[in-house]
């Protein structure tokens, strides 16, 4: 799969990578794209423009989704307006952005993104840092210059993202063979992709979740850079690579997403705790994040909701015992030593990516929850089965032990309990009498897929 992720499938046309100075004009006749496909709201912006004296076209992924059959989650246009004089049009928008500026144009729960068309950055133009700005290693800091529809195309990231569609006249513009691209379901970089990463990062990212989300190949030139540039990651703000990293991992192709991200050297600058454990203890470490990557993707498949805690949890979780076990041998009791590594391994984490407190927090619990799971005598396990995480803790422990720990049977245990009447789980706990807290295993009980399956879905939620 990721041999045919990383390969052209058809040699690329000449220049392709290059924008046109005149686009290819794509008329209704020659493409499928009906304008009432697109958000009523998002077309209504388009024409107001148009009738105002700009130029104005939905752009992007929205037109590049509805190529593929794909329903777009949201509708950019792009215009020769500037911010202020879109926000002159409407009295609902918003200029939002400093690094970029956008409008916000909203619709009751609808918010329609205008972009002004971007233009190649000058010296000139980079003598006003409030206009552009760059950093040393060629990283867009600011990027507000403004220019034509040509130049804009030129700015667009990959080729599938560079298609103008205008719903007045019924027609794509294309100005880098995209259309060509999304038929041979190939991603591929407009420029130099060493300069075009070295501008903005973030787009190696983009290019894994394009691939992964479409099931394109990636195009030889786009990738061949990628491995080298990746150390680049480690300078974009820790808040944004929050952003990307949902995007990235429910996108619902997690588990290819983390395969993609680790073959090229990306998973590291992102989670540098997890790459170490990843050279340590490979199997394990692999085997986990990708059963909780995949159990995620089968949720947004089916429609469920996904919080990002569980996920993290689990994304962080082999860099943690190593560190709780080094506590416990300089005499820390165990569950400070899991506090005190936890805090420790988070802290660490938001300095790459800002995994916000709202997660964070129950990151800590479901961690917490392992080293209270095995402590099961007197009346504990009533009080863990109250525990408002224990649903989570539960199906964390269920995901290690599928992962290869050994538990003693500890998650067979809890499954029986939640299931026994009163009187047996009486018995259960005096099974327990006489034998270490931290683990005995129990007597061997059928084994129940309802209540683990409701785990599964409490612990997402």
């Amino acid at each position: 799969m990721l041999k045919k992720l990383f390969q052209s499938f058809r040699p690329p046309v000449p220049g392709q990578h290059h924008v046109r100075t005149t686009p290819e004009v794509i008329h209704k006749s020659q493409h499928s794209l009906q304008r009432s496909q697109f958000s009523r709201h998002a077309v209504g912006i388009v024409e107001r423009l148009q009738s105002a004296g700009y130029q104005a076209y939905l752009v992007g992924g929205c037109v590049r989704d509805l190529l593929l059959g794909i329903t777009p989650k949201d509708f950019d246009v792009a215009t020769s307006a500037t911010p202020e004089q879109v926000r002159a049009e409407f009295r609902n928008a918003r200029i939002i952005g400093r690094r970029f500026k956008l409008v916000h144009i909203q619709f009751g729960r609808e918010i329609i993104e205008v972009a002004t068309f971007r233009a190649p950055h000058s010296d000139e133009d980079q003598a006003d840092s409030h206009r552009s700005s760059h950093n040393a290693s060629g990283r867009i800091l600011r990027d507000n210059v403004y220019g034509t529809l040509e130049e804009d195309a030129q700015r667009r990231d990959f080729t599938i993202n560079a298609l103008y569609y205008d719903p007045v006249n019924e027609r794509i513009l294309d100005y880098a063979n995209g259309v060509h691209d999304i038929r041979n379901r190939l991603l591929r970089l407009i420029g130099d992709p060493t300069h075009r990463y070295q501008e903005d990062p973030v787009r190696m990212l983009r290019a894994v979740r394009f691939a992964a989300k479409l099931n394109f190949g990636i195009e030889k030139h786009t990738v061949a850079p990628i491995r080298e540039l990746a150390p680049l990651l480690r300078e974009i703000p820790p808040a944004r690579l929050f952003e990307e990293s949902l995007k990235l991992f429910l996108s619902g192709q997690g588990a290819m997403v983390f395969e993609m991200l680790v073959d090229l050297e990306l998973f590291e600058p992102l989670f540098p705790a997890s790459a170490q454990a990843l050279e340590d203890r490979p199997s394990y470490t692999h085997t986990l994040i990708s059963q909780a990557l995949a159990n995620t993707d089968l949720r947004v498949a089916q429609g469920k909701p996904v919080t990002p805690a569980f996920l993290y949890a689990a994304l962080l979780w082999p860099a943690l015992p190593a560190r709780v076990l080094f506590l416990q041998n300089q005499g820390v009791p165990p569950i400070p030593a899991m506090n005190g590594a936890a805090h420790e391994l988070i802290v660490e984490q938001c300095q790459r990516i800002a995994v916000p407190k709202r997660f964070t927090l129950p990151i800590r619990e479901i961690w917490d929850m392992q080293e209270r799971l095995p402590r099961r005598s007197g009346k504990r396990a009533d009080q863990l089965l109250d525990n408002p995480r224990f649903r989570a803790g539960y199906d964390f422990l269920l995901l290690r032990e599928s992962a290869g720990e050994q538990t003693d049977d500890l998650g067979q245990w809890w499954t029986d309990y939640q299931e026994a009447h009163d009187g047996t789980r009486r018995e259960m706990i005096r099974e327990l009498g006489g034998r270490s807290e931290d683990g005995a295993a129990p007597r061997k009980r059928k084994r129940s897929n309802s209540k683990r399956k409701q785990g599964d879905d409490e612990a997402f939620e």
